[in-house]
């Protein structure tokens, strides 16, 4: 590789940015980000703290080594002395900073080559910043993508220009992603950091659900019937607490559907082998515990209110059914009420003792029946 010239920079920025439809202003900055590690690589160290200026007019740049005016300097290509500061800056003091002005016009072909692998992943990052700026709006909305690609802890989905991903803690479990398929997925939110901005997706949040139920049951866009809460655990179990507003209207039945045909939709789009119990809410704190452990029958409920804590008694043979497999049903009952709730076995009532009749009352009975 040749030796990279400031002012051939400087020409190439407006060709950039109309090509990868970027503005000058990211260019701009992207190409003194390469300047400077450039100038890091040819002049300077790696811990330095350099930055860079390019005037677009002239196609001249400055790189200016920043260092930190300290009463005792350990770290000579970072720390300046109160002295040596004061020579360029009469008015420094201890804790501020000093700048060495440097002026460039070109760098050998090793720098080059440093310069040219900023610029080119500052720019992916820089055209994945401006695509995922679209989606900005879309957070919290469900879209269709086609899965691109199958990894170990990730699957990849092509959203037009953009690429998510879904994350293994966002997938449904058990659910198999095929590359080329295409799938409903919850665009959750725009992550940043070093790797640049990522587009996170999700199909196993509550979010998602809601947004299925959504689809399916008109009523919810009219007021009749709401959802007050969802617990769930992807592919395995989700309960869902409706209510209605308006007298005569049934909200289990609403969700549900006839012959089921609304909460089979969702299933089919998530997968029949996550179960959906849909229960009644009430603003009773006691009832409401009790139907989302449904589809155990309670005998009593304790509520300790202060520590959002209650006990529930069941008898022997519901307590099973009330924890559920590996604790799942009264986990999910506990985060749909907000409780705290633990199971207890309620103790059986002795049957009731009927007084036994001697033989002589029986007798006479039988004698007074024959008279």
């Amino acid at each position: 590789m040749e030796d990279l010239n400031i002012k051939q920079l400087t020409l190439a920025l407006r060709t950039i940015a109309d090509e990868k439809n970027l503005p000058e202003e990211t260019v701009l900055g992207v190409i003194e980000q390469a300047i400077a590690a450039a100038w890091r690589r040819d002049n300077g160290e790696r811990d330095q703290n350099v930055r860079a200026e390019l005037n677009l007019n002239d196609g001249t740049a400055k790189v200016f080594v920043i260092r930190e005016i300290v009463e005792e300097v350990n770290f000579p290509s970072t720390e300046v002395s109160l002295d040596e500061a004061r020579v360029a800056n009469p008015d420094a003091e201890l804790g501020g900073t000093v700048e060495e002005v440097h002026n460039v016009t070109s760098f050998g072909r090793v720098a080059a080559q440093t310069a040219k692998q900023v610029v080119l992943q500052r720019l992916r990052e820089a055209e994945r910043e401006v695509v995922l700026a679209e989606f900005e709006d879309k957070i919290g909305t469900v879209v269709t993508g086609i899965v691109q690609r199958v990894e170990p802890r990730v699957v990849r989905v092509e959203l037009g220009k953009a690429t998510g991903i879904l994350p293994q803690s966002e997938q449904i479990q058990g659910e198999r992603y095929v590359p080329g398929s295409r799938i409903k997925v919850f665009i959750k939110d725009i992550e940043r950091d070093n790797r640049g901005p990522q587009l996170i997706l999700s199909r196993g949040n509550e979010a998602f659900i809601e947004y299925l139920f959504r689809q399916e049951v008109p009523e919810l866009e009219t007021g009749a019937v709401e959802i007050k809460g969802i617990a769930r655990e992807a592919g395995r179990r989700t309960k869902l607490a409706v209510l209605s507003t308006v007298p005569g209207i049934d909200p289990v039945g609403t969700f549900v559907g006839g012959h089921g045909t609304r909460v089979n939709a969702v299933v089919n789009e998530i997968g029949d082998q996550e179960k959906i119990d849909i229960i009644m809410y009430d603003e009773n704190t006691d009832t409401y515990i009790r139907n989302a452990l449904s589809p155990a029958e309670v005998v009593r409920v304790e509520i300790d209110r202060e520590h959002k804590h209650a006990k529930v008694y069941v008898t022997e043979d519901q307590q099973s059914i009330a924890i559920g497999r590996s604790g799942q049903n009264v986990r999910l009952a506990s985060r749909l009420t907000g409780f705290e709730l633990d199971i207890e076995t309620a103790a059986s009532q002795p049957a009731e003792r009927k007084p036994r009749k001697n033989i002589e009352d029986d007798l006479f009975s039988a004698i007074e029946n024959q008279a």
